[in-house]
C-alpha cells in the first residue's frame, strides 16, 4: 500500500547497521524489440559506516543501480529499502521529500552554480527546503570548513580550482546531513593528489554513526579507500566483497 507522507527515520544503530538493502531488483528501458534490460535480479547490502563501491564496465548498470537506490528512478520488480524504509512502496511525492531529508548526491560534474558564491551555493539544499538564509548559510559555512574550504566561502566557482569545485559540491551535498551519501564517478575529473583529498573526506562521511557512501567508479586509484567492493558486470552483481585495507585488491574494470 503506497504511503502518503515520508516516513519518520528510526534512530541508527552506530555501526554495521544495513543502510540499503536492494533484493532482486529487475530494471528494463524501452518497449518492445527495443527493450533492453539493464538490471538482472541485482541484491545488495550497503552498511552504515561503511564506503561500497561499484566498479564495472561502462553500460552495466551502475548508475540506474544508484538511481534506483535514491528513488530517482522505479524497479519493474523486486524492492529497494533504505535505513528500513521501502522506497518501492512510497508515493512519488513522499519519496521526493525522503530523499531531500536523507540522500545526498555528488557527481562527477560539479554543478555549481557560477553567478553564487561558494556559501550560496552550499546553503541551496537547504534553501530548497524553506529554510532561512541566514541559517542555511550558517550551515554551508560549517560544511566548507569541514572540507578545508572556509576561507573560500565568498569565491565564486570560477575562482576555485577543479579539486576546490569538488570540495564545494561536496559541502552542498552533506548541508542537509543526509544518511545515504551517492557519489558517481566523484574524482574522474581530479588529479590524484585532489582525488585523494576527497576519498578522504568521504572516509571520515562514512564514519560518522548512521552514515553510508556509494560511490561509482571507474577509478582505480581510489579502490583501496573501499570497505567493500561490488563488481557489477551486464547487468548484474558478480562479486562482492570486504577490502583488506593492508592489501588493497586489484579489480578489472
Amino acid at each position: 500500500m503506497k504511503t502518503d507522507s515520508a516516513p519518520k527515520l528510526k534512530t541508527p544503530d552506530p555501526q554495521h547497521q544495513l543502510a540499503v538493502h536492494v533484493q532482486g531488483v529487475d530494471k528494463s528501458f524501452g518497449d518492445g524489440n527495443a527493450r533492453l534490460k539493464v538490471l538482472k535480479d541485482i541484491t545488495l547490502d550497503v552498511r552504515a559506516g561503511e564506503i561500497t563501491m561499484l566498479v564495472g564496465p561502462s553500460g552495466c548498470g551502475k548508475t540506474t543501480l544508484i538511481s534506483i537506490m535514491a528513488g530517482t528512478l522505479g524497479v519493474d520488480a523486486g524492492q529497494v529499502t533504505v535505513f528500513g524504509e521501502n522506497l518501492t512502496t512510497m508515493r512519488k511525492s513522499a519519496i521526493t521529500r525522503f530523499r531531500a531529508q536523507n540522500i545526498g548526491f555528488i557527481f562527477q560534474q560539479f554543478h555549481l552554480i557560477p553567478t553564487l558564491t561558494c556559501v550560496e551555493n552550499a546553503s541551496v539544499p537547504l534553501l530548497i527546503q524553506g529554510v532561512s538564509t541566514s541559517k542555511a548559510e550558517k550551515k554551508a559555512r560549517e560544511m566548507l570548513e569541514l572540507v578545508g574550504l572556509g576561507d573560500r566561502a565568498k569565491h565564486r566557482p570560477t575562482q576555485l580550482s577543479g579539486g576546490q569545485q569538488q570540495r564545494v559540491a561536496i559541502a552542498r551535498a552533506l548541508v542537509h546531513e543526509p544518511r545515504l551519501v551517492i557519489c558517481d564517478e566523484p574524482t574522474a575529473a581530479l588529479d590524484a593528489k585532489n582525488g585523494t583529498i576527497v576519498m578522504d573526506l568521504f572516509e571520515k562521511i562514512a564514519r560518522i554513526p548512521g552514515r553510508a557512501v556509494v560511490v561509482v567508479t571507474h577509478d582505480n586509484r581510489i579502490f583501496s579507500h573501499a570497505d567493500r567492493i561490488a563488481q557489477m558486470d551486464d547487468g548484474r552483481i558478480v562479486e562482492v566483497h570486504d577490502v583488506d585495507r593492508d592489501a588493497p585488491p586489484v579489480i578489472s574494470h
